[in-house]
């Protein structure tokens, strides 16, 4: 490897480590009055469906509009994130839902790099589009399905790493892309019913045009 190519690594690693420092998304966060749709993402509202309401956790909730949906479905829901500014959002928008729903829901600031839940405590776990260095992204995939008592349900939700062939203008990191297929193979089919999925969906790019898009999508219900 060259100077230049090894310079060119060493400044990626230090550009992605930043990524997933509290600070980086307090930045993010704070720069704009909203970050995301605000709607759920459509795999869980697709997933939860026909699921009776318990204890959720949402890792990497963002602005809240999960944690939030998942409340007015009456679960019981942990939200976590990184950045204090997202949880501070997130609390506002489910207060301003009601009392009654915001009850439903804890917020709490965790760093996912070295956070570990409670094992075998919550009836749904997802983590929709958290993407992390592969390392650390298989030691978080093993403590989430950790979490997840029997009968429970495991989703993890990302970005497949077909979409770098696209023009919808993802970052240019396949390392922190991923498929279902490799998050399901953290798990003993032994204790888990697997499904892993690759499906499409209609976008379009910066330039207004439309493109397919896929997203990997890993179900898993924990045997009892």
């Amino acid at each position: 490897m060259t100077d230049a190519h090894t310079q060119h690594a060493t400044d990626n690693q230090h550009a992605t480590e930043i990524m997933f420092t509290a600070e980086f998304w307090d930045e993010r966060y704070g720069s704009t009055d909203r970050v995301w749709s605000g709607n759920p993402n459509p795999h869980l509202v697709t997933t939860v469906a026909g699921l009776a309401p318990g204890d959720a956790l949402d890792v990497g909730s963002g602005e809240g509009a999960d944690a939030v949906w998942l409340a007015a479905q009456g679960w019981r829901v942990t939200g976590v994130d990184v950045s204090k500014v997202a949880l501070g959002r997130a609390a506002v928008h489910a207060a301003e839902r009601g009392g009654q729903l915001a009850e439903r829901i804890t917020w709490q600031q965790v760093d996912v790099l070295s956070w570990d839940p409670a094992p075998a405590r919550y009836d749904l776990v997802s983590a929709q589009f958290m993407h992390l260095p592969r390392p650390a992204l298989e030691a978080l995939h093993r403590r989430l399905a950790a979490a997840v008592r029997p009968g429970g349900t495991l989703l993890i939700v990302g970005h497949h790493p077909s979409d770098l062939e696209t023009t919808i203008g993802r970052p240019r990191l396949p390392e922190l892309m991923f498929t279902a297929e490799q998050v399901g193979a953290t798990l003993d089919e032994r204790d888990w019913e697997i499904r892993a999925e690759t499906p499409g969906r209609e976008v379009t790019d910066p330039d207004g045009q439309p493109v397919t898009i896929h997203d990997a999508v890993l179900i898993a219900v924990r045997r009892g």
